[in-house]
């Protein structure tokens, strides 16, 4: 079904896309740098809180775009094109609700969260989670675009609203930063900035009928119970996962900030180098819910079991390669960061523990999981998703960082576990072939 020239249309842009993105996230940790270590700090707390929701909008596009590859796999170009609408309605739907919610409580329970970090620190977090939460509807509207764009195969589109995009964030980081010294919000404005245009720019071409599978404004504004329900049964699930996985983080974040500055700092910087480190993996889950949603929704689980393993093989060895370098990288990394030396030798740490288990654990973790539940098996990967981040993650990062008085060493220790024991459960179900027999549509 799909052609190595195939694969490489689908994964190069996806991956020039993401690293784009990624690079952003690097650059406001970078120029905020020069701000202060509260600065730093706070963006890189509240950008954990801000993550539980990105995730769930993530999780909603991505089942939207299980069901949509589905359609288009059986030939069903309507009801693709249908699924795509009702994902733009709900997503916007559920931003605004989000937008709404931390407007009024956001700083409530940031003070509950993070309640013990310095003022100055707290201060930089109010500022950002504010700004920050008016992107959300953006944020989410793009994704639904995105996820449509992904099913179809054309990920040069985003790749290219990514470019744009990603100029318009950093010119607006310098000139926040450096000409009108805004601190904080100097990072956080051109975010929002950028995050309207790619939204406005991919919902504009989803209504482009030359795609096969198109929004229409008639779907839309259609409240189609039964679409929605085939959506939300993969959103919801995932959703759940996400956001417990989240609240974990934020948990995590809160016992981070007891550490003091120089661990928070280290942390935060660390976290922007592991985003770069895992986009070979974070490339490749939306193409294994394209290839593989598309195999199921034709019925053809030979061809999507040929290319679990294919992409499987795919993902290992370019995930070795990239975190070999991207660790590689690091010390001359971290000579661009304003930072004390401490701070500078415990990043190293970190990032090499995360890129070594990134590389060997994570593909099972994460794209494989995401391909078991294109083909519908998502109980079972969301149960033990849940289990792995709950009993592994959070409770043996109490037990090495607070316990054992490991710090942030602990808590990217326990992260590897985590990941460790969802890869060997999730290649397990794998090769049982129980995943060949879920239905979505």
């Amino acid at each position: 079904m799909f052609s190595n020239k195939d694969l490489k249309n689908l994964i190069i842009p996806l991956f020039l896309e993401q690293l784009l993105t990624i690079l952003v996230g690097l650059a406001d940790t970078f120029v905020i740098s020069f701000v202060s270590e509260a600065a730093v700090s706070g963006v890189s707390l509240v950008n954990s809180f801000n993550t539980i929701f990105i995730f769930m909008f993530t999780a909603l596009a991505s089942g939207g775009a299980v069901i949509v590859s589905q359609y288009i796999g059986s030939r069903r170009m309507p009801e693709a094109g249908e699924a795509a609408s009702q994902l733009l309605t709900v997503s916007a739907v559920f931003s605004g609700a989000v937008v709404l919610l931390l407007l009024l409580f956001g700083r409530l329970v940031l003070e509950v969260i993070f309640g013990r970090v310095e003022e100055d620190v707290m201060e930089a977090c109010v500022i950002y989670l504010r700004i920050s939460a008016y992107s959300y509807p953006a944020l989410a509207v793009y994704n639904a675009g995105a996820a449509l764009y992904r099913s179809i195969g054309k990920t040069s589109v985003t790749m290219y609203i990514a470019v744009i995009s990603n100029v318009i964030n950093i010119a607006g980081n310098v000139i926040g930063v450096f000409v009108l010294r805004a601190g904080v919000a100097g990072v956080a404005w051109p975010s929002l900035m950028a995050r309207t245009f790619s939204a406005v720019a991919v919902t504009a071409l989803c209504f482009e009928k030359a795609n096969g599978v198109y929004y229409t404004k008639q779907r839309i504004w259609e409240w189609n119970a039964g679409l929605l329900k085939q959506i939300l049964r993969i959103a919801v699930p995932n959703g759940l996962e996400q956001g417990i996985f989240q609240f974990v983080k934020v948990a995590l974040s809160g016992i981070v900030a007891l550490f003091g500055t120089c661990q928070i700092a280290a942390n935060g910087i660390a976290q922007s180098i592991w985003s770069l480190a895992a986009l070979v993996c974070v490339t490749m889950g939306p193409v294994f819910i394209t290839v593989i949603g598309q195999c199921m929704g034709a019925g053809d689980t030979g061809q999507a079991q040929y290319y679990f393993r294919r992409l499987l093989k795919t993902t290992l060895l370019f995930s070795v390669m990239w975190n070999t370098a991207v660790f590689a990288l690091t010390p001359v990394i971290m000579l661009f960061f304003d930072v004390a030396p401490e701070t500078r030798s415990l990043t190293v740490w970190l990032v090499l523990i995360h890129n070594v288990f990134n590389c060997v654990a994570f593909p099972f973790a994460d794209p494989l999981g995401k391909g078991l539940r294109a083909a519908g098996d998502v109980s079972f990967t969301v149960i033990w998703s849940i289990i792995t981040t709950i009993g592994m993650r959070l409770a043996a990062s109490v037990l090495l960082a607070v316990t054992f008085g490991m710090g942030v060493m602990g808590i990217a220790l326990a992260m590897s576990l985590d990941w460790c024991v969802r890869a060997a459960v999730f290649y397990i179900r794998f090769q049982s072939g129980k995943w060949k027999y879920r239905q979505l549509i």
